[in-house]
């Protein structure tokens, strides 16, 4: 078997823990069998009860300990961002995304041969026990055929051009450091920050169909509840995402439709569960636009994340 062709540019792979459990063993063997190699791998762990660090340890990982009231979603990776000044591309990878062939990694990097492209993203593909709605929401945002999105696109795509993925993505350091790099304290969506920094810094943004990694969460209803409203509070707490790309409610319908379709073919009987969620996560999402005016103990039920009250 003929060797992969080498990157010409040099990069690192990132993974944020917490108590990663029986699969990051998983996720450390098909990070090592990549035949495009990083550089760096960078592990910072929020003070795992388990043996998250020791493993990533025993397999060369380096590692950064930092307390577990300290870990935020953009800060932590701004943090590794400003650490790796000796590589080009930074890849980010969550523990529960785990790569699916050796050539994920050289898949994901192809694409910055472009020098415009400043961030690229993966495929994510639905576990093997997903059920249908979880499968439909991995085959919507992430489908078969690749994208590269610029300013150009916004009027287009509207708050979709803005869409990436930290779970399996990659960044020019240098641009979007120049870019202003991830902002702090963001309840979630430093991803979709950053890539709109980059967009109107003058960058593309790529999907890359090609790069696979398994990524899924099979949401209940309350958590569903949860997670919208933590996306209408980062809307209101970033208001440029929606002033300089425009509202994201047809996207929204454009889902709708799609999941009730693919619902149709595949398991009737979800339907009515599928409207409900549509019912809850419009009520949570403009619930947590509104956030502001709710007391913080409230805010802090209301949330998935709900270490950000905290700050």
């Amino acid at each position: 078997m003929n060797a992969a062709p080498a990157l010409p540019l040099s990069f690192a792979v990132v993974a944020p823990t917490l108590n990663a459990g029986p699969r990051w063993a998983d996720w450390l063997r098909a990070l090592a069998a990549q035949k495009t190699k990083p550089r760096r791998t960078l592990v910072i762990d929020s003070a795992s009860d388990d043996d998250t660090a020791s493993q990533a340890a025993a397999a060369g990982c380096e590692l950064l300990h930092i307390r577990r009231k300290d870990f935020d979603h953009g800060g932590t990776r701004q943090t590794a961002l400003e650490m790796l000044s000796d590589v080009d591309l930074i890849v980010f990878l969550t523990q529960d995304a785990l790569l699916t062939d050796p050539d994920a990694l050289r898949a994901l990097l192809a694409v910055f041969s472009d020098p415009a492209v400043a961030a690229a993203y993966g495929r994510q593909l639905p576990r093997r026990e997903a059920g249908p709605i979880e499968r439909h929401a991995r085959a919507f945002n992430y489908p078969a055929a690749d994208r590269v999105v610029s300013a150009a696109d916004i009027p287009r795509l509207g708050l979709k051009a803005a869409f990436c993925s930290n779970s399996f993505a990659a960044y020019r350091r240098q641009a979007l450091l120049a870019a202003g790099g991830f902002p702090a304290r963001l309840i979630l969506g430093e991803d979709m920050v950053a890539a709109g920094r980059l967009l109107l810094n003058g960058h593309k943004i790529a999907y890359t169909a090609q790069a696979h990694a398994v990524h899924s969460h099979s949401y209940g209803l309350a958590e569903e509840f949860r997670r919208y409203f933590d996306i209408g509070v980062l809307h209101a707490d970033q208001a440029w995402l929606l002033e300089r790309f425009g509202s994201a409610s047809g996207e929204g319908l454009r889902f709708v439709k799609s999941e009730i379709g693919y619902l149709a073919k595949t398991m009737p009987l979800r339907i009515p569960e599928a409207l409900l969620r549509m019912v809850l996560k419009l009520s949570a999402y403009r619930l947590g636009r509104g956030a502001c005016f709710l007391p913080r103990p409230v805010g802090k039920w209301l949330s998935m994340h709900r270490e950000y009250w905290n700050k």
